[in-house]
């Protein structure tokens, strides 16, 4: 399989840290995200990947190169104008073999992608995304699924902060739902994900994820990887 990240994003709310940087290309403990990702798919056996670019392109592409460095074949698709999570990844719709991964370039996450991709052919889904339970989902996509895990309804950031299945922005994805994006800018969560209600399936996982969308989730991250690096003595 191949895949696509997701890597235009300015990251905001992690000024200053992103002021100069796209948010894929800040570091966690010695490497940018965006490094993470590529790892955690070369580490389940895919080698062939897009990355669609915007806001600072050229900070990415001098960094990564071919990937070759990696053991990677890497391919751009920069986006002169934004064109959303969705309009993004359609723009690499040549790239794409028949399923194909879609993940975010500035969240780390140590998901198995490999059973997310055996439940995606399992369900025979077109569309996968991969949920995971969450204290607080105010400012991620709730996701609803029934006993079959067929999503039954989609909201994205909603008022409620009762716990709930977030959308960790992770995709397992039939290039037949490309059809369904139109051109021009179109997001996954808000535009997407609504259409394909009682139609998509979601892959429950447990593992570490982290948007590291705001600075407090960025430290907690990086202390989470560092206490990997090197075992912390506990407290008594």
């Amino acid at each position: 399989m191949k895949a696509v990240i997701m890597a235009g994003g300015k990251g905001t709310r992690l000024m200053p840290l992103t002021r100069n940087l796209p948010k894929p290309m800040v570091n966690l403990i010695d490497k940018p995200v965006l490094e993470h990702v590529i790892n955690l798919l070369r580490k389940h056996g895919v080698y062939e990947i897009a990355i669609t670019l915007g806001y600072l392109a050229d900070r990415v592409i001098s960094y990564f190169g071919n990937g070759e460095n990696l053991g990677v074949n890497l391919t751009y698709y920069v986006e002169e104008v934004p064109l959303g999570t969705a309009g993004g990844v359609k723009k690499a719709a040549s790239f794409v073999g028949e399923d194909f991964f879609v993940l975010s370039g500035d969240a780390f996450s140590e998901i198995d992608l490999t059973k997310a991709a055996a439940f995606h052919r399992e369900k025979n889904s077109l569309f996968t995304l991969v949920v995971q339970p969450h204290p607080n989902p105010s400012a991620f996509g709730v996701t609803q699924i029934d006993f079959e895990n067929r999503v039954t309804g989609f909201i994205e950031k909603p008022a409620s902060s009762q716990p709930a299945l977030v959308n960790t922005g992770i995709y397992v994805i039939n290039k037949k739902i490309l059809s369904l994006i139109p051109d021009g800018f179109y997001d996954f969560g808000k535009d997407l994900l609504p259409r394909l209600v009682h139609t998509a399936y979601a892959y429950v996982d447990y593992s570490y994820w982290s948007d590291i969308g705001t600075l407090p989730s960025y430290y907690e991250t990086n202390k989470y990887l560092a206490e990997k690096l090197v075992k912390v003595p506990q407290q008594t």
